[in-house]
């Protein structure tokens, strides 16, 4: 796939630029880990269903529909969400970056605005990828509480772009759903033995790697 062709490319993050997904799994089994395996098995079942949803969206589910208790508080919440981070901010920071995606991500810079949408709170995503020495490469680095769909719409209002002009990279279902409705261009990344999520036309590749040819 030749990126020469785009006038712009949107990043989802965790699965796309760095092999985190597992870190975030187990990261939610150890949030709810005092609630029973079997809370644990449908916790991580969920998780790995929806990737690419807000964290908050997650705990909100866990809590009426896997606790049955009361709506969270906005205090409980943000308990959750300081946890969640704590376990992961570090780790994904130093995780492995997937093959080829810093030096698509170099390469492509000069040539087009990249933009970063992802469904890790935006506060925390930026310093990530700030600290992982990415920054420099991104006109804008977006993420929840915003829906996915959102923060895409929101890059392509704000820059001006045409849609079917934008590539997304992303590797759920919640990728593909937000690039199809705004008619963007749309690419799957899979991890070599997961599972495709993706439906039978999408295109998807291992890795970034043939993108930097």
């Amino acid at each position: 796939m030749n990126t020469e062709n785009w006038q712009a490319i949107i990043f989802d993050f965790d699965g796309v630029i760095v092999e985190s997904g597992d870190i975030k799994t187990q990261a939610f089994a150890e949030l709810y880990r005092a609630h029973g395996e079997h809370i644990v098995t449908e916790v991580v079942r969920y998780h790995c269903q929806n990737g690419g949803m807000s964290r908050y969206l997650k705990f909100r589910y866990f809590q009426e529909y896997l606790l049955n208790n009361p709506p969270l508080t906005a205090e409980e919440e943000n308990t959750l969400d300081q946890r969640f981070s704590a376990l992961v901010i570090e780790a994904v920071i130093a995780s492995q970056a997937v093959a080829g995606a810093e030096a698509l991500i170099q390469k492509a810079a000069s040539r087009m605005p990249l933009f970063v949408a992802s469904g890790t709170p935006e506060h925390e995503l930026r310093t990530i990828v700030e600290r992982r020495g990415l920054a420099p490469y991104f006109t804008e680095v977006r993420g929840s509480p915003l829906s996915k769909q959102t923060l895409i719409a929101n890059i392509i209002a704000t820059h001006s772009l045409t849609p079917e002009r934008v590539l997304m990279i992303g590797d759920a279902m919640a990728d593909y759903h937000g690039a199809a409705a705004n008619g963007t261009a749309f690419l799957g990344r899979v991890r070599p033995g997961d599972n495709n999520p993706f439906p039978a036309h999408v295109k998807t590749v291992p890795d970034l790697c043939a993108l930097t040819i």
